[in-house]
């Protein structure tokens, strides 16, 4: 399948900023959620933030609102994660995920509402 990808995951000190990118590049474009999921070693993966395509809608974790905004191109392509104030606990395995043909699930939904998985970009924060 070789979709979603995604880039920009690294190292930083706690304050600073990451940008993700996720994308969708062949992926059949039609009405579709992203979600931004987070995990550590021994938890679950942890909804961060969806976004709905074409209407731009969002939802944040109480966890990350007003420190993580999601974004997207207008063709449905490219999605984006930016990540300020980063915290030591903002650290893990972020990955992108897409639920096709159909909107976000309330609250950020579960691991089980998206289909299609990206493989995962490493976030550390140190403190």
């Amino acid at each position: 399948q070789g979709w979603p990808v995604e880039s920009g995951g690294g190292s930083v000190q706690a304050g600073g900023s990451l940008r993700l990118s996720c994308a969708l590049t062949d992926a059949p474009i039609s009405k579709h959620c992203m979600g931004w999921f987070r995990q550590t070693p021994g938890n679950e993966r942890e909804g961060v933030a969806t976004i709905f395509w074409p209407s731009d809608t969002t939802y944040y974790a109480d966890s990350v609102k007003g420190r993580f905004t999601t974004s997207q191109d207008d063709f449905g392509r490219m999605v984006y994660l930016q990540m300020n104030n980063l915290k030591p606990e903002d650290s893990g395995t972020y990955y992108c995920a897409a639920a096709l043909g159909r909107g976000c699930p309330s609250g950020g939904g579960q691991y089980g509402d998206f289909e299609h998985w990206g493989q995962g970009t490493q976030v550390t924060v140190a403190s």
